[in-house]
């Protein structure tokens, strides 16, 4: 073979093989995708994350037992108002524990009576309207006082308490405050001396619907008094203990 044969052949047999190498080249870098290989399919990369609703689950999901959900009772969620008293109220007043009313005399509270614990008494005798006798009750505590009802008026040592005028009836209880006072008119005996069984009295005790009992003064001679004795309920104006 001559020399210039032997190259011509070496030519052709170097330009065959880079042709080959490089259609090697390029199946190795592109597998027509736009991915690179990095070699044989034995060792390439590790395909690429899925998307989608089955990766999202997959990706969230967690051992049976761990999930998030709060427990019944316990501090997730809504809270319960409730307790083992019953429902809280806020700070008003509690419902079924009465009137809570605190001073006497207000909306539930009904004041004390008047009695001579508390109260003062006397005994006046008037000139107008003739033989009559003006009795005063003053409070003397510290507190309202309810003067109901009548004196009970004991004479000396009489047997029995006289009568009350009924048609002398307040339209309202008496109430006293401290220092106030209360009226009650006794007529004495008949102005025309009609009355009979008459005496004279020098002791005179008054006792109230409630609570103790007081012995107001009579004048130093006495009264006198027969079967027409008669008292007044007990009025919170003197005009009206006198009007009898």
């Amino acid at each position: 073979m001559s020399a210039r044969t032997a190259r011509t052949a070496r030519t052709r047999f170097l330009a065959a093989t880079a042709v080959a190498l490089a259609a090697l080249t390029l199946t190795a870098c592109d597998d027509g995708d736009g991915v690179r290989s990095a070699g044989p399919s034995g060792t390439s990369a590790s395909p690429a994350r899925p998307s989608g609703p089955a990766a999202d689950a997959s990706s969230t999901a967690k051992p049976a037992g761990t999930g998030t959900a709060s427990p019944t009772g316990g501090s997730g969620g809504s809270k319960s108002t409730s307790t083992a008293a019953g429902s809280t109220q806020g700070s008003g007043k509690k419902n079924g524990t009465g009137s809570t009313t605190g001073s006497t005399g207000q909306t539930g509270a009904r004041n004390v009576a008047c009695d001579g614990s508390t109260t003062k008494t006397t005994a006046t005798a008037v000139s107008r309207p003739l033989n009559h006798l003006l009795l005063t009750v003053t409070n003397t505590g510290t507190r309202n006082c309810d003067l109901t009802g009548y004196p009970i008026a004991r004479f000396a040592e009489a047997q029995a308490v006289p009568p009350v005028a009924e048609e002398t009836h307040p339209q309202a209880v008496v109430t006293l405050a401290p220092g106030e006072s209360g009226y009650a008119g006794v007529l004495l005996s008949a102005a025309d001396g009609s009355g009979g069984n008459g005496y004279t009295a020098k002791t005179l005790e008054i006792g109230f619907d409630r609570g103790r009992s007081t012995t107001p003064a009579l004048p130093a001679k006495g009264v006198y008094i027969d079967d027409k004795l008669t008292v007044t309920y007990w009025q919170q104006d003197l005009d009206d203990a006198l009007a009898y």
